[in-house]
């Protein structure tokens, strides 16, 4: 029963004592494949090094929206020539953190998104599928895509998949999926819950987005793609589905989004 965990930050620092072992744990437990999506351009080059390393890990190139200042398409396009890139991304809009003055909030949103848009632009040039993160902020991102989806020809993924009955309306306009993680397990997930119902079985994929949001029975400590069991066997209880099923399933929507993990 192969599991593909398609958003792991196996470049983040707190595994940088023990990454064998995270990912050889992982392998013997049925986990064949990982991606690694970009976040800051400073760690572009770690992530490439990391996906070199191992045959079965891949990454996207890509700068998170909190990370947009950073922002360098020519080093984006350096690292996005090796085959193990396989995405861009992670790229979005997240409207968290924005300031409590008006103007500061419109000069923060008018930057993200102008990021935002040159990744969307980036990927169609480079024909790979996106990687999105959206974060308090549906509406705009659905506009965005709604208009994008035409042109992005190799697909999305909502990646940590938010529970938007609006973002599920993309699908009507173009090639998309959801990254469903952790968050799944939480007692308080109950939107998420009742609208994993609603997505269409050929458009799940399974994810950690380690070393964050780990699942039940282990949340507060350090997340790992192993982890991916329990997200997959809580798909499997929601949709009345065997965990074998749920495994098949998402493998190949992943190899069919992403094209590169073995099946």
């Amino acid at each position: 029963m192969m599991i593909i965990d398609t958003h792991c930050h196996l470049d983040d620092n707190r595994y940088n004592d023990d990454l064998d072992d995270v990912i050889n744990r992982a392998r013997k437990d049925g986990i064949g494949g990982f991606l690694i999506p970009g976040a800051d351009i400073n760690d572009i080059e770690k992530i490439h090094n990391i996906a070199s390393a191992y045959d079965d890990v891949y990454y996207a190139v890509g700068v998170h929206p909190y990370d947009k200042d950073g922002y360098d398409e020519d080093i984006l396009l350096k690292y996005a020539s090796s085959p193990k890139c396989v995405a861009v991304g992670e790229c979005g809009l997240d409207y968290f953190r924005l300031p409590k003055d008006e103007n500061e909030k419109n000069e923060e949103k008018r930057l993200q998104k102008q990021v935002f848009l040159a990744q969307l632009e980036l990927a169609i040039k480079l024909q790979k599928p996106v990687i999105l993160h959206i974060r308090d902020a549906n509406e705009d991102c659905f506009e965005i895509l709604k208009e994008y989806a035409p042109r992005l020809k190799q697909g999305a993924v909502m990646h940590c998949y938010n529970a938007s009955p609006l973002l599920l309306e993309l699908i009507k306009y173009g090639d998309f999926y959801f990254g469903i993680g952790g968050v799944l397990t939480f007692s308080n997930a109950k939107k998420l819950v009742e609208i994993l119902q609603q997505i269409p079985k050929d458009r799940l994929l399974i994810e950690t987005d380690s070393p964050y949001l780990t699942p039940t029975p282990y949340r507060g400590e350090r997340n790992e793609p192993v982890y991916t069991r329990y997200v997959a066997k809580k798909m499997a209880e929601i949709l009345n589905l065997s965990e074998a099923e749920i495994c098949e399933t998402t493998t190949l929507n992943a190899n069919r989004l992403f094209k590169c993990f073995a099946s």
